[in-house]
């Protein structure tokens, strides 16, 4: 038997307290979350309809029983419907991040540009809108949801090949949505992330993605990957059935993230599974504040409760009116059962019961009754009362106001004489109800561009290829490396989009078309106009001849370019010299015209150049 040093026996002894301190951290914040998350599991099981649920004092969901047999059990889902139209309204925000440059030195305006194209291309290449849409989704549900921006070494360009197999490849960013399910802070009490000392992330994963990630082999077992509760079935657990999602050979990777520290001072990340230390490091990203290391996460919430870390779903405040509704529905149509079909009264031992319930007091039944008895017959019943109805309209006015959403084309405001700036109001204050929620995704987009861009920072060291669109339509390629971009110079702006749909937008362009504000000083549209107000309309190219204009607009623009950097330019005989003598001016007049070093000599060039198409202008309108 090999003898074990003294140092590797401390060693050993170190890392086994490690596991063991984390396992036990992480299990005091699983009992600490549990109320929390028994909430989470009840808005789900409302959300797909099982709405019979409540959590019991043990923290379990527990299925209502029936109190008789005959009763009706039906359930009227208005929660799904509702959160669809949340979803659907939250889809819109998708804001472009603008970056501004805080000075108008040329480096800042290059960097801006640099910077504005690399978030673009990673947004694009990692498919964001997709994973807010998902994040969005969680944050409806649960109240909360979590982005988290990490750098892949196993993405990007590849750069050789590894002796022992595989390849070794550039590495990227890679953003990733996260349910409330898997994030357990210090305290629940915690108002946001920088106020949390540590954040734990515990996920379920397979055996063999443990292995190829940290080569260390664990043992699998049945895992529910919500709860992260091992080997416990639908019975044993009292979980409801909507949401129980066990997956066998699976283990639970605890990583727990520490901020900096006297002991730390650039943080800790411990990586613990099962009895196996996976790995052990300083907080790995520098995507803080002036070099700080910060956690790796991004929250967002649907309503922020304050003082507390978790925020609120709509659908906990619709849970009693929805069950309010169900048992008035329920008992309705029970009492128009009544109605329809009666509730016979017998003389005992006067007919024969047992086919008197099998079969009722069908048209043309013959019914015998014993002799000197008294003949079946239906109790008298009441007419429906009014204030099942009024109950009824009172719940729906109530889902709306506590949901956020309404649909005027179900309401009666489109019936009524309402001008159309009384409708817009109405729009503006139906949409406002909203705003809370998609100020956090809002504020959760330029975040994840925060962290894209530190992440390169800290990680490009030689020349990336990034592949953008450009403003003309083109696709650019060009290189960069951490040294173009400067993080903590730059500004992030986003745009309202809630408020700005296409049919809002179509109406203002024809307000502008109406009062003559696009047409020139003798009343006409220029080309080039109508070829944006069609794109503005979401009509794209709408004839071959406005997508030619497109093509010399973008050939103008490249030849401002050219001329910038000193080379010469030509005035070919198919060009549109109208839209060329118009792009031309416009970058003259332009304010970037205004930064370059050899200003002067690119205005001369390109008022020759503009000469040159003016000449040729009626040559080509005799010709048209």
């Amino acid at each position: 038997m090999k003898k074990i040093s003294k140092k590797k026996e401390e060693q050993l002894l170190a890392e086994k307290l490690l596991i063991e301190e984390v396992k036990k951290d992480f299990e005091n914040r699983r009992n600490e979350r549990r109320r929390f998350e028994a909430q989470w599991i009840l808005n789900l099981n409302f959300l797909v309809g099982n709405q019979y649920s409540v959590v019991s004092r043990t923290g379990d969901i527990e299925n209502i029983e029936k109190n008789y047999r005959w009763q009706y059990r039906e359930v009227f889902n208005h929660i799904t419907p509702i959160v669809e139209r949340r979803l659907s309204k939250l889809q819109t925000i998708r804001p472009a991040v603008n970056v501004f440059p805080v000075t108008s030195d040329d480096r800042d305006v290059k960097c801006a540009k640099i910077t504005k194209k690399i978030i673009n291309s990673v947004f694009n290449q990692n498919k964001i809108s997709k994973i807010i849409t998902e994040a969005t989704e969680w944050s409806e549900i649960c109240g909360t949801s979590f982005y988290k921006v990490v750098w892949n070494a196993s993405k990007g360009m590849k750069l050789a090949n590894l002796e022992k197999g595989g390849e070794l490849k550039a590495g990227d960013v890679e953003v990733v949505a996260l349910s409330p399910f898997e994030i357990y802070p210090d305290s629940s009490s915690s108002p946001d992330l920088t106020s949390c000392r540590s954040v734990i992330h515990a996920r379920a994963y397979h055996i063999d993605e443990i292995k190829n990630l940290w080569g260390i082999e664990v043992e699998g077992a049945d895992v529910n990957v919500f709860t992260l509760d091992k080997c416990m079935g639908i019975a044993a657990s009292g979980k409801s059935a909507s949401i129980q999602t066990t997956k066998s050979n699976y283990a639970i990777v605890i990583e727990r993230y520490e901020s900096p520290s006297v002991k730390y001072p650039h943080g800790r990340l411990v990586i613990v599974c099962e009895d196996k230390l996976l790995h052990v490091s300083e907080l790995p990203y520098v995507n803080g504040q002036d070099g700080a290391r910060i956690f790796p996460f991004i929250r967002q919430t649907s309503i922020s409760r304050t003082g507390m870390f978790w925020g609120t779903s709509v659908i906990e405040r619709l849970i009693p009116l929805q069950r309010t509704l169900n048992a008035l529905k329920n008992r309705k149509y029970e009492f128009i059962n009544r109605l329809s079909m009666g509730v016979l009264t017998v003389e005992d031992g006067s007919v024969d019961i047992d086919a008197l319930e099998e079969e009722g007091l069908r048209p043309g039944k013959v019914v015998l009754y014993r002799n000197g008895a008294t003949p079946p017959k239906y109790l008298e019943s009441e007419s429906l009362p009014i204030d099942f109805s009024a109950e009824e309209k009172s719940l729906m006015d109530e889902f709306a106001d506590l949901s956020g959403v309404s649909d005027f084309s179900s309401n009666s405001y489109l019936n009524k004489n309402l001008s159309g700036v009384a409708l817009e109001l109405l729009i503006e204050q139906d949409e406002s109800k909203i705003k809370v929620t998609s100020d956090s995704i809002k504020e959760s987009i330029k975040e994840i561009a925060e962290h894209v861009l530190k992440l390169y920072k800290q990680f490009v060291k030689i020349p990336k290829l990034i592949k953008v669109i450009g403003d003309g339509g083109d696709i650019e390629m060009f290189y960069f490396t951490s040294n173009d971009i400067t993080t903590d110079d730059i500004c992030f702006e986003t745009k309202d989009e809630t408020s700005d749909t296409l049919a809002q937008r179509r109406e203002m362009i024809f307000k502008l078309l109406n009062a003559g504000l696009l047409s020139n000083e003798k009343g006409e549209l220029s080309i080039y106009a109508k070829n944006k107000i069609l794109e503005m309309l979401g009509y794209g190219v709408w004839e071959n001849m406005q997508d030619l204009d497109s093509l010399h607009s973008r050939r103008a623009g490249r030849e401002n370019n050219s001329v910038v950097k000193g080379d010469e330019i030509e005035v070919l005989s198919i060009d549109n010299h109208e839209v060329h003598i118009n792009e031309h001016t416009a970058f003259v007049l332009g304010s970037e015209i205004e930064k370059l070093k050899n200003r002067e000599l690119v205005i001369e060039k390109l008022v020759k150049h503009i000469e040159l198409h003016k000449r040729k202008l009626p040559i080509q309108k005799e010709t048209i």
